[in-house]
């Protein structure tokens, strides 16, 4: 099966690098040099996966993933951020971009951010259940979260932690799988039930959390609402 993916930026040489890079990676690449091209290009291909830079002129990427996320809401949206910019990145999430990569490209972030995409799509396609609570070897409830985490997933999200604080655990593991994303919504559903956790007296442990996710919760504060050990526990 042919895979799409627009990739959006005003600069010819960087189209062109990220075009060989996405063919060796088996996609055929929509090219589009501003926002409004990247928007007629989405209407006509409707390609399940977007790259585009932010910075740019006349319509910039905030703007693109906007309209790209009214005409399809499943479609999933990488954004290109200048480097340790994580201002524009939580803005991107909040728009509901599931993930971002740094400049300068690196071919291995690149690697990563297309195989999270694909497997988010996958479970959309499947309709796999994003979040499942397990109960460990030693009865401690652990959420595993995968796909995306936002609006849609509020009451699964409160079921699950409802069901896990129902035996009085003295801790649960939320344990991300490398596929997760969690938008700006999802961030505050999150929050919500970790504050709650808190007030019950249980501790969360965070288990698996890519780079990028590591970098969002520090800024948002989730960190210090979890314990996030570097190894899994």
């Amino acid at each position: 099966m042919e895979k799409k993916i627009l990739v959006v930026d005003d600069e010819p040489a960087t189209l062109e690098m990220l075009e060989l890079l996405l063919g060796a990676y088996g996609y055929t690449a929509l090219l589009a040099l501003d926002g409004q091209k990247a928007i007629e290009l989405f209407e006509q291909e409707r390609p399940p996966l977007v790259l585009t830079d932010v910075k740019m002129p006349v319509m910039d990427g905030m703007e693109v993933l906007s309209r790209i996320k009214k005409i399809d809401p499943s479609a999933e949206v990488i954004v290109i951020t200048g480097h340790g910019d994580m201002d524009l990145a939580i803005e991107a999430l909040n728009l509901d971009a599931t993930d971002f990569i740094n400049k300068p490209l690196q071919r291995e972030a690149l690697d990563r951010a297309l195989k999270r995409a694909e497997e988010r799509i996958r479970l959309t396609q499947d309709k796999e259940n994003e979040i499942t609570l397990e109960i460990s070897d030693q009865g401690v409830p652990r959420l595993v979260i995968r796909g995306s985490i936002g609006a849609a997933s509020e009451t699964a999200l409160e079921h699950a932690f409802s069901q896990a604080r129902e035996s009085r655990p003295d801790r649960i593991i939320m344990r991300f799988s490398d596929n997760a994303a969690v938008n700006g919504v999802g961030i505050a559903l999150l929050t919500q039930q970790l504050v709650a956790c808190r007030n019950a007296g249980v501790r969360v442990v965070v288990e698996g959390v890519n780079e990028n996710l590591r970098k969002i919760f520090d800024v948002v504060g989730i960190s210090k609402l979890t314990s996030m050990p570097d190894a899994p526990m």
